[in-house]
């Protein structure tokens, strides 16, 4: 049911990619950003809330599928958002957030209604900018997303709790998660997200023909999703786990947001952003590409690391340095889309990839290769 979930809120990012390939420019990207910020948190309250309220019921499961058909509203509505749009996307948003917090009262009370407000305050704030155009639409999106960054304080330290349960009380609460459960819902979200930069290849070579050089640059962009899988699944998620499992329960949750959410965020971002730059990439892998095309390759790899990087930080996994490192030589490939020409970008990312990962491997302590986390004492909120 989980998987189905996720499966439907991944055609948003798709949606996304539709959006970012239609205008590779500094404005898109950055509305895009604002937009998936906006549905992630959302995601992310639904993956938190399964863990904790398991749709193991006939009422649960409905709820959740009427939770996916929000879901569907917005992504059907993404490519004209800031358009015509914008009031669809926010319903359909408001519909999300609703039935997430008709949910959570199951397990938490009715006192999970009073976060649920700040959640709603921004589908409302979504629905609005729909009705403007321009600076005033988008700082509409900035207070949706102010709004839900406030909410895991109202969580804690919110209105009085009519069963008089204390904020370390509910810090506990929240925290009493299913570390096994988390981790591998959120792999499963990154298996589908990479998918997308998969379906790219397909879409990027459309009615061409199949030449032995476009099987070349198909193949380098499998390589490049290949090795952006590598990069996180091969020692990540089991040091993730081992991770949580070593985090108090007060602590649990804010670790979930940090590692989960935040560090998260960039990875997806990165994805969307990897596969716009693939569709544009594959259809002239021997010419030039425009400057947007070049970073959006460049740029989704970097992202990626990034939130790699930021991800691991929170998990206290190491080694870092690597992967930190190889983020501005990704970064520099763009200049050989744009200089020299697309398939060479190609080529280089995929290298500078391989090239971390083998470095990683090969000089990293026996620790640092094993995935290890740091001391469990290590472990305190961000």
């Amino acid at each position: 049911m989980e998987l189905f979930f996720d499966l439907v809120f991944v055609f948003t990012l798709t949606q996304l990619t539709v959006l970012l390939a239609a205008d590779l420019s500094f404005a898109t990207a950055g509305r895009v950003a604002l937009i998936f910020v906006v549905l992630f948190w959302m995601y992310g309250a639904y993956a938190y809330l399964t863990n904790q309220v398991p749709p193991d019921r006939p009422s649960r499961r409905l709820l959740l599928m009427l939770g996916m058909g929000g879901f569907l509203v917005c992504a059907l509505a993404i490519p004209r958002v800031f358009d015509d749009t914008g009031v669809v996307f926010g319903l359909g948003f408001l519909l999300v957030v609703v039935v997430h917090t008709a949910l959570y009262t199951r397990s938490h009370g009715w006192d999970s209604v009073w976060y649920g407000v700040s959640n709603a305050l921004a589908a409302l704030s979504v629905t609005a900018a729909g009705l403007f155009d321009g600076l005033a639409a988008d700082g509409l999106w900035v207070l949706a997303i102010v709004l839900q960054f406030v909410t895991p304080y109202v969580a804690e330290h919110g209105p009085g709790r009519r069963d008089g349960r204390s904020p370390d009380a509910m810090r506990v609460q929240l925290g009493s998660l299913d570390p096994a459960h988390f981790v591998e819902r959120h792999g499963l979200l990154l298996i589908i997200a990479l998918g997308e930069s998969v379906i790219s290849i397909g879409v990027g070579i459309g009615d061409l023909p199949l030449t032995p050089g476009l099987f070349g640059g198909a193949f380098l962009a499998l390589a490049l999703a290949v090795t952006l899988w590598w990069t996180y699944f091969v020692r990540d998620e089991e040091g993730a786990e081992a991770s949580f499992r070593a985090t108090p329960a007060p602590d649990r949750w804010r670790l979930a947001m940090n590692a989960y959410y935040y560090a998260f965020l960039p990875m997806l971002v990165g994805i969307a952003f990897l596969a716009a730059g693939v569709k544009k990439a594959l259809g002239h892998l021997t010419e030039h590409l425009h400057t947007g095309p070049a970073l959006a390759l460049a740029g989704g790899v970097v992202l990626f690391l990034v939130g790699d990087v930021a991800f691991r930080a929170a998990m206290r996994l190491r080694p870092l340095r690597f992967r930190a490192t190889a983020a501005p030589v990704a970064l520099a490939t763009a200049f050989l889309g744009a200089r020299v020409f697309a398939g060479a970008e190609l080529l280089a990312l995929v290298a500078v990839l391989m090239t971390m990962l083998g470095t990683e491997a090969r000089w990293g302590t026996p620790a640092e290769r094993a995935g290890e986390p740091k001391s469990p004492a290590l472990h305190e909120p961000a």
